[in-house]
């Protein structure tokens, strides 16, 4: 479309999770203008690069939003993976990209880039079987298209990791499935993210799909003793077993890993397939990254390290879980004539404003919830039972939140910093939740507030808030009295800002 190198306008569709989060940042420091997709422009409100970037509101299967987002486009990043909202996935991806496809070829887009699955020969996993077909609708698009495909990726936050990680730190003796003799290819984050970049200035006769991958071919279990190794754990044992199922296995995975089970399971099916580059065209066009291909070891120690030092930019939890509740607290307190239970609290505190700020921002994850530590936990295994995210999702960062991150079984969907923090349930409820905490100031006083609102689903909801009443003293006011008491504590304490965990 004439765009000067390093000049292009960038569509990134899922700028608000791991991959699109991370491509924003380097497409803009690659000179390229930045246009994201996204269903809601609120989730990019606290993102550092928002202020840099376009935001058009649009979902990939609503034609004439998608067409309108990709108009004066050079180059769309397809980003867009229904995995994990259920047996029909593979028909949501498959008119999402038809949609896309169709919008791109009539606004004239000059290139397609999409980040996909290896597809070995043999028979694909639903999740692989998906993603290539994805790709091959791209592909048949009629626009120039690049169809990168990756096996796992290892980097900090992503799913893949997380569970390599979890399996790997939680169990020093392992009966494991047999998919852990398959042999895959893993990249580093950083190397995939190179290939897309690169992918911006490719002429327009360069079209086709193109494996990517790290210098390594391993199978999962030497994934895991190698991970053993960088981490410093002792040397693991792993004994490979034929009778656990993929649904088993991921039963298994979700039990010990912060990755639900609906995520799990269409993770686990891919790993029977073997997933190795086939060819390595793609360094022909746009070269190797700077360095080389990074190895194994060093992808997990980089990830490590990020972790370590809470220097996580995206993670996998940062999408929005499919079918969570997705609206905003609306402001007719009585929605409609509908009902809106609430229980509000408000404690004075003589711990100055901003420290009392500083422990609500830092709720969750490794510092808990301030009370009865057992009933957390307890709610949490029950919604990983029924399907939910549970409570080991955590935090992106122990200490700053931002719109449209998860915090445990919770989502972030307002932060007013100093004033308010609201949090929008993401766990299995018959009805939608809320909770809010916040700072007040008056005459010259601070005092704590807290307000939980339920809205219910039928006569399942209003018997779950009535059944659940008796234990609100408990676990919201315990709450309230924990995190007054933690930002008093931490004032009596100047140089250890506390925040102890609390469950």
């Amino acid at each position: 479309m004439g765009a000067e190198v390093g000049d292009r306008l960038c569509l990134v569709t899922g700028a608000s999770g791991y991959i699109g989060g991370r491509l924003v940042p380097r497409l803009l420091d690659r000179g390229h203008r930045v246009r994201c997709m996204v269903r809601s422009a609120r989730r990019l409100r606290d993102h550092p690069w928002a202020d840099r970037v376009e935001i058009a509101e649009a979902d990939a299967t609503d034609a004439e939003a998608t067409a309108r987002a990709l108009d004066g486009v050079d180059v769309a990043y397809y980003l867009i993976h229904a995995i994990g909202s259920g047996d029909a996935f593979g028909e949501v991806d498959r008119r999402a990209a038809r949609v896309f496809a169709a919008a791109a070829r009539e606004r004239g887009v000059g290139r397609l880039v999409y980040l996909g699955g290896m597809a070995p020969a043999d028979e694909l996993s639903p999740h692989l079987a998906s993603r290539a077909e994805v790709g091959r609708i791209l592909l048949d698009s009629g626009v120039p298209a690049i169809w990168l495909r990756a096996a796992v990726i290892i980097g900090s936050g992503s799913a893949s990791f997380e569970m390599l990680r979890y399996l790997t730190e939680r169990l020093p003796v392992m009966v494991t499935p047999r998919w852990v003799r398959t042999r895959i290819q893993p990249i580093a984050i950083r190397d995939v993210l190179h290939y897309l970049v690169a992918c911006a200035d490719l002429p327009p006769e360069v079209s086709g799909g193109f494996d990517i991958g790290g210098p390594d071919v391993l199978t999962y279990e030497a994934m895991m003793r190698r991970y053993a190794a960088v981490a410093g754990l002792r040397r693991r044992l792993i004994v490979p077993v034929p009778v656990l199922s993929p649904w088993l296995s991921s039963l298994w995975v979700g039990a010990l890993t912060p990755v639900p089970g609906g995520l799990a399971r269409p993770l686990v099916e891919s790993l029977r397939n073997e997933v190795v580059c086939r060819e390595h065209e793609i360094t022909r066009h746009v070269g190797p990254p700077p360095g080389g291909p990074t190895g194994f070891e060093r992808s997990v120690a980089l990830a490590l390290r990020r972790i370590r030092d809470a220097d996580v930019a995206t993670r996998w939890s940062s999408a929005a879980v499919p079918g969570a509740p997705s609206d905003p607290l609306p402001t007719d307190p009585d929605w409609a004539g509908g009902s809106l239970y609430v229980d509000e609290r408000t404690r004075p505190t003589a711990a100055p404003a901003a420290l009392l700020w500083e422990v609500i921002e830092g709720v969750g994850g490794e510092h808990g919830w301030y009370s009865f530590p057992l009933a957390w936990r307890a709610r949490g295994v029950i919604d990983r039972l029924v399907g939910g995210v549970g409570l080991r999702r955590g935090r992106r960062d122990p200490r700053r939140l931002r719109v449209g991150e998860s915090v445990d079984f919770w989502r972030v969907e307002e932060i007013e910093p100093g004033r308010l923090l609201r949090l929008r349930a993401e766990m299995r409820l018959p009805g939608l939740a809320w909770l809010e905490l916040g700072v007040r100031r008056r005459d010259g006083r601070t005092a704590y507030t807290q307000r939980a609102l339920f809205h219910p689903r039928g006569l399942a909801g209003h018997a779950y808030w009535w059944a659940f009443r008796p234990f609100h003293e408990v676990v919201f006011g315990g709450m309230c009295r924990g995190i007054v008491r933690a930002a008093e504590n931490a004032a009596a304490r100047p140089k250890d800002l506390g925040l102890t965990p609390g469950g």
